[in-house]
């Protein structure tokens, strides 16, 4: 197994708190991408099976269904921007447009210097200040493209 000791001891803990080892899958899933490079490797899928004792096929079926989980390598910064009804009547696809010129990346694409992963989602529940996009797991709203500039312009 190649998962990191620091995360078999963190999942053998997480494990214990439910009373099937199946369902520690999604958080596991959720740290592997976090400590791991920021998304899914198949042999990270093939460790965390082994660990829960599972196919790695039902590892891949989960990681596959949830666009939380990335199963290719994704940039630095992720930016998720929001494309639902609310944020498409606010603007959404000029905000979509910016950020890829801001970025240089291309929708579901990593910018050619590694820096952003740009990935058009679904409603994020920021409806009433749409539009909006994610950076990183930060909400920003009520976007213009000037603001877009602004944010993604002070990323390091």
């Amino acid at each position: 197994m190649a998962l990191p000791e620091k995360l078999v001891r963190e999942f053998e803990e997480l494990a214990k708190k439910y009373p099937d080892r199946k369902s520690a899958l999604i958080p596991a899933l959720h740290r592997c991408q976090e400590e791991l490079g920021g998304w899914i490797s198949p042999e990270t899928m093939e460790d965390l099976a082994a660990f829960i004792g599972i196919e790695p096929v039902e590892v891949y079926g989960v990681a596959s269904f949830y666009p939380m989980f990335h199963l290719k390598p994704v940039g630095r910064h992720m930016v998720s921007v929001c494309h639902n009804i609310s944020c498409e009547l606010r603007g959404a696809s000029e905000i979509m447009e910016h950020v890829c010129r801001v970025t240089g990346a291309k929708p579901y694409g990593t910018s050619p210097d590694g820096k952003f992963t740009v990935w058009p989602v679904e409603c994020q529940g920021a409806c009433a200040n749409a539009p909006m996009i994610d950076l990183d797991g930060v909400y920003h709203e009520d976007l213009t493209p000037e603001k877009v500039e602004k944010i993604l312009g002070g990323v390091k």
